[in-house]
């Protein structure tokens, strides 16, 4: 039973690999080889416990019928297996993150061409080197010294600085 639980959950290293950063290296290594032992361990557990000799216990022991009585008793035991409670939030939560990471792919793609459409207009315009004052101050009007408002120097409101 142990080894057809553990075959059903595959972990596809090599992906996983792909995105462990380089100085967590060491630490993907021993997590991967914990899990290989673990796995090889589990696999030499046999899918069916041994079965237990009745005929040699009814020999060794000498009161009459309790072999008998513990067979009966192991025979009418029953394990339960643990309900799964964890895989429907597990995929509840999945699809939300999905749903998330889809918006967050959206709003990147724009913010990319947002950006891409100011470098553009940045590589357009005339380099700073050949740039008048004038120039300067309509490409950037908020770098403007307003004089009138503030007539001494430095021309802005000393608290913005």
């Amino acid at each position: 039973m142990a080894t057809r639980r553990v075959g059903a959950k595959v972990i596809d290293w090599a992906a996983f690999a792909e995105r462990v950063p380089a100085n967590q290296k060491s630490q993907f290594g021993a997590l991967k080889s914990k899990a290989d032992a673990l796995k090889a361990k589990l696999g030499a557990v046999p899918e069916q416990p041994p079965a237990i000799n009745w005929d040699a216990y009814r020999k060794v022991v000498p009161v009459a019928g309790l072999v008998d009585k513990f067979q009966k008793e192991l025979g009418a035991l029953k394990v339960p297996f643990p309900k799964d409670t964890a895989t429907a939030s597990v995929n509840e939560s999945e699809k939300e993150m999905d749903e998330r990471v889809k918006k967050f792919s959206v709003e990147s793609n724009q913010r990319i061409k947002e950006y891409e459409a100011k470098i553009a207009e940045l590589n357009a315009m005339v380099p700073f080197e050949e740039m008048t004052v004038d120039e300067y101050l309509e490409i950037f009007p908020q770098n403007k010294l307003d004089k009138k408002k503030y007539p001494y120097w430095p021309h802005v409101d000393i608290r913005a600085l």
